[in-house]
């Protein structure tokens, strides 16, 4: 299964659950921190289950202590869309 394209750019995205019962579009790539300003930036972590296996895949804010700036983190979709225009 591809994952879902933007609407706006047509770029695919990633679409994760949040920690706060939301959604979000991410990028398809890690970008060093010090290159994603503060606001958009993202991590995946496994929720583990009561077994020692990970059972699901959450996107949870970077914030609190600001990471390395080489660290990488997910930046959400948004930051990096360019609409597409449209023929004259």
């Amino acid at each position: 299964m591809e994952p879902p394209r933007c609407p706006e750019c047509g770029a695919l995205v990633r679409v994760y659950p949040t920690t706060y019962d939301r959604w979000v579009s991410l990028a398809m790539v890690e970008l060093p921190a010090k290159d994603v300003p503060a606001a958009f930036r993202w991590r995946l972590t496994r929720v583990p289950d009561r077994s020692p296996v990970p059972t699901d895949i959450v996107a949870v804010r970077v914030r609190g202590i600001d990471p390395l700036p080489s660290e990488p983190v997910v930046p959400a979709h948004r930051m990096m869309c360019v609409p597409e225009c449209g023929e004259p």
